[in-house]
């Protein structure tokens, strides 16, 4: 009878011990821990809200250059470089204070993922030279986001730029991802002026001097149109007779224009000099290689008829 008296006791005290336990640690972990555990999250909201608060600040900032262009686009990358950096550096520091505050030893931790750092770096060559390239665009201002430029073959507007990689969109909307280290040659259109060159075709017969004349009267119009006067920074430069290809002759024309700013500028041109040169009944030029394409003989054609021999 005293032994089956003596086992529910041993529970009971063991149950008692237990609950007096986990009661204590409950209010160690209530006094002790959460008063610092809020003090870390509320300390990394508080740098979270201030690294907004400058990444406003620079959007805005960037939205009043309006004029220069090329300011507002290093102010929206560099926007968007401090954004995405100091949330890395907040997510590292808030581990490593919970670690501490749960009195977990993070050495070993570190020790072992700098173990695996090499073994991955070994691997991940690639990710190093992406960001390292990416540092070197960053401080050599090679392009920035909203410039339309030329990288790895693609051609299109900068929509994002990090450490790690470059996000073009084309005119058809088609998002291309490019990683920094594949980007060894870049052409930046949006930078200081671009030239709008216009090679404008036109038939041997017609005098040049008449071309000239009137392919300048069309370039001084559009320089001087309401539409694109403060977009043309120059006037208007006629070549004169570039090439001559047979029967067709080449006059170029270019004007000066705002950096990106062509295409407008080129549509206007070629519209007028069609309705000009059809009214002025100076016909275009035709290419050699059409004229080739004419002569020669369709073989689908019947046989000619021979002609009879009386």
């Amino acid at each position: 009878m005293m032994l089956l008296q003596a086992v529910p006791l041993q529970d009971q005290h063991i149950l008692q011990a237990v609950e007096h336990d986990w009661h204590g640690d409950l209010i160690d972990f209530l006094r002790g821990q959460v008063p610092k555990l809020i003090a870390v999250f509320l300390i990394l909201f508080i740098l979270q809200r201030i690294v907004m608060f400058l990444v406003h600040r620079l959007q805005k900032r960037a939205d009043i250059y309006v004029a220069n262009f090329h300011r507002a686009a290093q102010l929206r990358t560099i926007a968007s470089i401090v954004r995405a950096t100091s949330y890395a550096v907040l997510a590292f520091i808030a581990l490593m204070q919970i670690l501490n505050i749960f009195n977990i030893d993070y050495k070993p931790i570190l020790a072992s993922a700098g173990i695996i750092g090499v073994g991955i770096g070994l691997g991940a060559q690639s990710m190093f030279k992406d960001m390292i390239n990416g540092i070197l665009i960053l401080i050599e201002d090679q392009y920035n986001v909203g410039e339309v430029v030329t990288i790895a073959g693609l051609k299109g507007t900068v929509e994002e730029l990090s450490l790690r990689s470059t996000r073009v969109r084309d005119g058809d909307g088609t998002l291309y991802i490019v990683p920094n280290s594949q980007i060894a040659t870049v052409s930046n259109f949006s930078r200081d002026y671009s030239i709008a060159s216009l090679p404008v075709s036109v038939d041997a017969s017609a005098n040049p001097d008449r071309v000239m004349d009137i392919l300048r009267k069309l370039a001084d119009q559009v320089r001087n149109d309401p539409a694109f006067k403060d977009i043309a920074i120059s006037d208007p430069d006629i070549l004169g007779v570039n090439e001559i290809r047979g029967r067709e002759v080449i006059y170029p024309v270019n004007i000066r224009v705002r950096a990106n700013q062509r295409d407008p500028v080129l549509r206007a041109l070629r519209r007028r000099i069609i309705l000009v040169f059809e009214k002025e009944g100076i016909p275009l030029g035709i290419s050699s290689n059409m004229l080739l394409m004419q002569q020669k003989p369709d073989p689908t054609a019947p046989p000619a008829q021979q002609p009879l021999i009386g």
